[in-house]
This record gives structure tokens, C-alpha cells and sequence, in this order.
């Protein structure tokens, strides 16, 4: 990672889990990245992801998909949670990649939030890009992961890295 990044916290999931949560997010930064390297048990699911707690219908998103030879696009509004959108291959032994960029984490605007995630199934892999909104102005001090239709399996782990003067 360049010199503005720094790892603020980091997790490695030992137990099968369908949610966990990332806290005490210092707001001493420009922005966050979220790293997240997940296994999974099942076949298919999303990770979702809510911020502070927040239960209600204040996240939008916009993706773009592509997988294997198909592709997609759709958008929510008004959604509890913000879900990487669309179908996904799920593997417990092949890890999947999504990386969350939250801008502006700590500023006193809504907050805006860019996804991208990879993943490889038998060769014919995945890829989303995905623009994300929570309607709230508080800094965002934690952020809860779960799983659509399956549990994180041991060896996820999750990485949240501040960057300085972005």
C-alpha cells in the first residue's frame, strides 16, 4: 500500500460466522479502504455491509457485473444495508475479493462509498463494480459485515487501512 495508508484494524474470521463487525474506526482520516478476503459456505451469496448500526432504508447503490461470459446491471434505493449487488459465487476454497473505498468517512456529507470485487469459479470469473450512498452525515466509526444465504468461513479476513490526505 502507498505511504498514505494505514492499517487502522484488521480480523481474521476462526469460526464460521454469518455476521461480524469491524469498530472503533478512529476518524483521524481522510478516507477508509476495506479489504475483504472472504471463503464461504454455500454456493452462492453477497456481502452486505451497514454502517453505525443503521438499520434503515438510508443506502442506494448502482452496479455493473460481469460473469463469465454474461452481463448486468442494476440499481436499489432505499435498501436497509449495502449489498454487493447480484449473484456471486460463494467457495470455501477459492477466496473472493471485494475492496470498499469510503470517502469523505469522517465529514460531516452523506457518504459515498466505491466497491470492487473479483472472483474465480472453475475459470470463468467474476467481476463487479458497484457505487454506493449511505444518507447519513454522521463519521462513520463501524462497520458490520454479513452474508446473504451462507456463513463467512474461517480464513476471511477483513482489513480496514485509513488513508492520510487524500
Amino acid at each position: 500500500m502507498p505511504a498514505t495508508y494505514e492499517p487502522i484494524m484488521s480480523t481474521t474470521i476462526t469460526t464460521s460466522t454469518v455476521s461480524f463487525s469491524l469498530s472503533s474506526i478512529p476518524s483521524t482520516y481522510t478516507d477508509l479502504r476495506l479489504v475483504l478476503t472472504y471463503l464461504a459456505a454455500g454456493d452462492y451469496g453477497w456481502p452486505s455491509f451497514r454502517f453505525n448500526g443503521d438499520t434503515g432504508s438510508n443506502y442506494s447503490y448502482t452496479y455493473i457485473r460481469g460473469v463469465g461470459v454474461s452481463a448486468g446491471s442494476s440499481r436499489t434505493t432505499n435498501a436497509t444495508k449495502l449489498e454487493l449487488g447480484g449473484y456471486q459465487d460463494a467457495s470455501s476454497t477459492v477466496p473472493s475479493l471485494t475492496i470498499m473505498d469510503i470517502f469523505s468517512y469522517a465529514g460531516s456529507t452523506n457518504k459515498t462509498v466505491l466497491f470492487d470485487y473479483s472472483s474465480d469459479s472453475n475459470g470463468a470469473g467474476s467481476t463487479y463494480r458497484q457505487v454506493g450512498l449511505w444518507r447519513n452525515t454522521a463519521a462513520i466509526n463501524s462497520i458490520t459485515l454479513t452474508r446473504e444465504n451462507w456463513n463467512f468461513i474461517s480464513g476471511t479476513t477483513a482489513t480496514i487501512y485509513g488513508i492520510k490526505n487524500a
